[in-house]
């Protein structure tokens, strides 16, 4: 096999993200048997792995690109061995190498504009806080409550910014003295360090580490899964820690605390989406669901492949920002799941799932017959 980068740098790479542990892979093939790819076309992380070993990757390939980082391989793998870092550390190679199928290089656009204006999205940094124009939200300042860390997602794009708007209104009625950073916010870099750019995460992690520290924030609200694993998990490398806590999770507590009374019945079924970096990664499964099951009228079911076996989007990893064929979607197969099991609406709380099932629900045709909610868009109609 022929490969881009020497094979000594490639093993260095490997043996830096995890160490001698991928040798103790026996290619019983359970990642493949959990790997949702593997429902959508032949895709085997074992082989990647048998050939990360010996270096005898092909750098240039697709397959490195693949690994939505959903975390359900390593949760089965019987020999402890660690794949999300193994194609990250493949990833960096690559990236060092500036070697990108095409597939892969609109995820470059996303790092150029992470690199001018702190966001994948392409958005003017001066623009960041415009979608709270009109809205009761103010500029953070120490003393405050909570910082609400805005996120790329919900501030650049149309449909997201829809429910930014939600969280800011329901923060509001419970009267909680919250403020946002705007143009100093930065992309908090989760899915740019899962494709390999290293030293532009480390970048941002330490604009942001500064940015907190300066403004006295000690408190951070994030709707994002992956800025929440990121300040939660991934930040502490630079010797700090905040408190993060996720949306789901403070608006039960608000309610809980008597701060948000909910007035009005949501006569639907719904059924609710684990995002991957919210319930594997960080093992919040049971507060977005006690939240729903807080609004009356509301019946909440259960689809296939729930929890800990919850099926991936397919936009993490950096993946949102890649090109997938219609037919491998995983987030087709995910919404034929929720049709099948009677919902009206497909709850989830990440902005990734939620772009992805925005997308698939066009395509499946199911515009009339199923919603795509954020669980705060669902609080704010019955507040």
């Amino acid at each position: 096999m022929e490969t881009v980068a020497p094979f000594k740098e490639v093993i260095e790479e490997i043996k830096t993200a995890g160490g001698e542990v991928f040798k103790f892979c026996y290619q019983c093939g359970k990642c493949d048997t959990v790997c949702p790819w593997n429902r959508v076309r032949n895709f085997s992380m074992r082989k990647l792995i048998r050939e990360a070993t010996f270096g005898l990757t092909e750098i240039d390939g697709e397959d490195i690109w693949r690994c939505t980082t959903c975390g359900n391989c390593p949760q089965y793998c019987p020999r402890g061995v660690r794949q999300i870092e193994l194609g990250i550390s493949l990833r960096r190679v690559a990236s060092a190498y500036e070697v990108f199928p095409a597939s892969v290089r609109s995820a470059r656009t996303a790092r150029a504009s992470i690199i001018s204006e702190g966001n994948p999205l392409q958005g003017e940094r001066k623009k960041r806080s415009d979608w709270s124009k009109g809205l009761p939200v103010k500029k953070f300042a120490e003393g405050m409550e909570v910082l609400y860390f805005v996120g790329c997602y919900f501030s650049y794009d149309p449909r997201m910014k829809k429910v930014a708007a939600a969280i800011a209104d329901i923060l509001d009625k419970a009267g909680v003295a919250f403020g946002i950073l705007g143009s100093q916010e930065n992309c908090c870099g989760e899915s740019i360090r899962k494709t390999g750019s290293e030293e532009l995460f480390r970048r941002l992690a330490r604009e942001n580490i500064k940015t907190f520290i300066e403004n006295g924030v000690k408190k951070i609200l994030v709707s994002s899964p992956h800025c929440y694993h990121t300040f939660k998990n991934e930040y502490p490398e630079f010797m700090v820690n905040f408190e993060v806590i996720h949306v789901s999770q403070y608006l039960l507590g608000l309610i809980n605390e008597k701060r948000l009374e909910i007035t009005k019945e949501y006569a639907k079924k719904v059924t609710y989406h684990d995002p991957c970096y919210l319930g594997r990664h960080n093992g919040i499964y049971e507060e977005p669901r006690e939240l729903l099951k807080k609004i009356p009228g509301l019946e909440l079911i259960e689809m296939a492949d729930s929890r800990r076996d919850s099926l991936c989007c397919g936009g993490g990893g950096g993946r949102i920002w890649m090109d997938t064929p219609k037919e491998e979607r995983f987030s087709d197969l995910r919404l034929i799941q929720a049709h099948e099991v009677g919902a009206e609406v497909l709850a989830t709380s990440c902005p990734y799932c939620i772009t992805n099932f925005e997308e698939s629900r066009l395509n499946l045709e199911y515009d009339k017959v199923l919603e795509i909610k954020d669980i705060t868009e669902i609080l704010q109609e019955v507040l």
